[in-house]
């Protein structure tokens, strides 16, 4: 029997120890990550959840008191703290945004080290179809951010625990910072042949990101979702507050800065945020919380937000070059759009000259 004639006994196994083994099973659509979800149909025609997310598919997490250099032999998982789609992330930190009143998803059964999970099913209303199809964006976005403030509003505990499972909330820290900006030299050439960074180039890159990365780490004191856009966000009307936000994809959260779920959510990659929008939605985040030093969290946003443009850059020149997904090489206009509008800082001034120097206007496609 084969790999995949196993995974399936396995999944079958867990949907009928669990009570779903009569439901009707439908794939859903895929992203980019090695995850894969099914909906399925009770025969009393409530739909539920069913996540499949093999552990062997990906290099391991990050050991909480690992070195750089036992990160490093880990692999890219490690380097940047994601949480190698692990089950139990999912479930510990879902448990813990409900116990914010946010709406994740509730978890009604799992088995974390196969990778198996069943889920309430939140709907299919994304915030991004819904605009699509002509609902008026800017309630929307309000909710947002107030699911924003809120998570903000709380001190992120170092573990998370819940059903009998545990996991560590780390830090957004300097080597993840670091790995997450380093992707754009590493593989940007590799689908722009015409460019060729120097070992000059790459040192004056360490050099402008440095004291930038150290921001990033040094305000590292709320939860970040890490995935927090339209196309993760569930509209729920029926629900009050900030739960009208239904969250997804949030496995790989962090302590962050709050700039940092703020460039995810308004340098979205799949969705054009206007200046407008961008503007309005900053200026309800500063409403609501009024201890904030305007000024000095929006020199931090543009930075942060930079260098979080730069990473998704490199992540999309890497699923387009090296696991052939060239649909992703369509939003990069987008997100070197939104990169000038961060570097149009004048306290970025060094960063704007090094994209001048050494990535030409015509290699910004």
């Amino acid at each position: 029997m084969g790999l995949s004639s196993d995974r399936e006994r396995r999944k079958a196994q867990f949907l009928e120890a669990h009570g779903y083994g009569q439901a009707r099973r439908e794939p859903l659509s895929g992203d980019a990550s090695t995850r894969a979800y099914e909906r399925l149909y009770m025969p009393g025609g409530a739909s539920l959840i069913f996540m499949d997310q093999p552990p062997s598919a990906e290099t391991a997490p990050c050991p909480p008191n690992a070195t750089g250099e036992e990160r490093k032999a880990a692999g890219y998982n490690a380097l940047a703290r994601l949480a190698a789609g692990r089950v139990e992330a999912f479930v510990t930190i879902a448990e813990w945004l409900r116990a914010q009143g946010l709406s994740a998803p509730a978890i009604l059964a799992h088995d974390a080290p196969n990778g198996l999970a069943v889920l309430e099913d939140l709907g299919d209303d994304l915030f991004a179809r819904l605009i699509e199809a002509g609902q008026d964006e800017a309630p929307l976005y309000d909710d947002a951010i107030a699911t924003l403030v809120l998570l903000h509003s709380v001190t992120p505990p170092a573990r998370l625990e819940a059903q009998g499972l545990s996991w560590p909330l780390l830090s957004y820290d300097d080597l993840a910072l670091k790995t997450a900006g380093d992707i754009l030299p590493e593989w940007l050439p590799r689908l722009r042949p015409e460019l060729d960074f120097t070992d000059q180039a790459l040192a004056e890159w360490e050099a402008v990101w440095a004291p930038i990365r150290a921001r990033g780490a040094e305000g590292a004191t709320v939860f970040c979702h890490r995935d927090y856009h339209a196309e993760n966000l569930i509209w729920l009307p029926d629900r009050a507050g900030a739960a009208r936000v239904g969250l997804l994809d949030f496995q790989d959260a962090v302590v962050a800065h709050p700039a940092w779920d703020m460039s995810m959510l308004l340098h979205d990659a799949r969705r054009d945020i206007s200046p407008t929008l961008e503007a309005r939605c900053l200026d309800r985040y500063f409403a609501l919380r009024p201890g904030l030093d305007p000024a000095q969290f929006l020199a931090d946003y543009h930075a942060l937000g930079a260098l979080n443009i730069v990473r998704i850059i490199g992540i999309f020149a890497r699923l387009t070059t090296r696991d052939g997904k060239p649909r992703y090489e369509a939003f990069l206009p987008r997100l070197w759009g939104y990169l000038d509008r961060c570097l149009a800082d004048p306290a970025l001034g060094g960063l704007k000259a090094w994209f001048d120097r050494h990535v030409p206007p015509e290699a910004r496609r």
